[in-house]
């Protein structure tokens, strides 16, 4: 089966899973291609210079495909110029919603307008989140098949060793407004640890980082699922988080996290102060969160759930 991945970029969230799911695909007899599109690195052109380029590339390309999946829905435009037999759309997030947070409400109004024809470009959507699938059923009345991205266990094979830092607090993924830096930041006097943010870094950094650490922060204000919670599960980091889009699915409160409410930096910062008093609990939530993941989201678990829906596609 000859696969066309196309993505803004092929790292961080949706762009990072689509990549691994490419590895995983090609070990087990897939043929897969990713596109790359340039675009042009300023925030508010990245996004349509990356469409207006995708799309003269797909025009210009001739080979015939069975699968082209787009991930993420700036990919869907480029994707509808591709010949291929499916075509999927994976989001991993509502999109208008995060639009919403981000820009202007005359940009978001549009956007909102749009997004249900931008879906239907696609013959099959998925996401790998259940609010996700939930929402957009009862939204635009779409059907999502739920696919959840797994964690690469042996990846962390490359991760050495590292000294434990006392108090150290890591928080990793972007810096920005929907990921609730801000309210991290605002706290951080008054927090009895260090932060350390990783955001501009490669995942081997990030990863040491965070497994130096005593406990990850996740302070978002909207989310589908983040990587990074798996990440601190598989490595025994206990974490703390808002209980906002399918995280709460992963995190059983005072079991394998703590959970607080979005937007709420008073409880957030006791909740941080408490359990970087409390060893204990937090080593044993520590040890349940690995069990979790363990049974639930590696790829050894979930890649026979992958292999049969890009069979049944065709």
């Amino acid at each position: 089966m000859k696969i066309l991945f196309i993505s803004p970029r092929y790292e961080g969230g949706i762009g990072g899973h689509a990549f691994r799911v490419a590895e995983k695909l090609r070990e087990v007899g897939f043929d897969v291609k990713l596109m790359h599109v340039p675009h042009v690195p300023i925030k508010n052109l990245k996004n349509p210079s990356f469409v207006i380029f995708g799309i003269i590339k797909a025009i210009f390309d001739r080979e015939k495909y069975d699968v082209v999946h787009a991930w993420n829905v700036p990919s869907a435009f480029v994707m509808k110029f591709i010949n291929a037999k499916k075509k999927v759309l994976s989001v991993h997030g509502i999109y208008s919603e995060q639009i919403d947070a981000l820009h202007s409400t005359a940009t978001s109004s549009m956007v909102s307008t749009a997004e249900s024809k931008v879906l239907k470009f696609a013959d099959v959507l998925t996401t790998d989140s259940k609010s996700v699938q939930k929402t957009y059923k009862e939204k635009l009345n779409l059907d999502f098949v739920y696919l959840p991205a797994p964690l690469d266990a042996k990846k962390f094979d490359q991760i050495p060793d590292v000294k434990k830092i006392e108090n150290q607090i890591a928080y990793v993924g972007r810096d920005s407004f929907e990921k609730g830096t801000d309210i991290l930041r605002n706290i951080e006097p008054q927090i009895k640890g260090k932060i350390i943010y990783c955001t501009n870094m490669s995942w081997i950094e990030a990863m040491k980082n965070l497994k130096a650490s005593s406990v990850l922060v996740v302070p978002s204000r909207m989310e589908s699922l983040p990587q990074s919670i798996k990440e601190a599960f598989f490595l025994k980091i206990p974490v703390i988080a808002t209980s906002v889009g399918d995280i709460p699915e992963v995190i059983k409160n005072n079991e394998t996290g703590i959970l607080v409410s979005p937007n709420d930096p008073q409880s957030l910062l006791d909740v941080i102060n408490s359990l970087l008093e409390n060893k204990e609990k937090a080593s044993k939530m520590a040890e349940h969160a690995y069990e979790f993941i363990i049974k639930n989201f590696t790829w050894e678990k979930l890649i026979s759930k992958y292999v049969d829906f890009y069979k049944n596609l065709s």
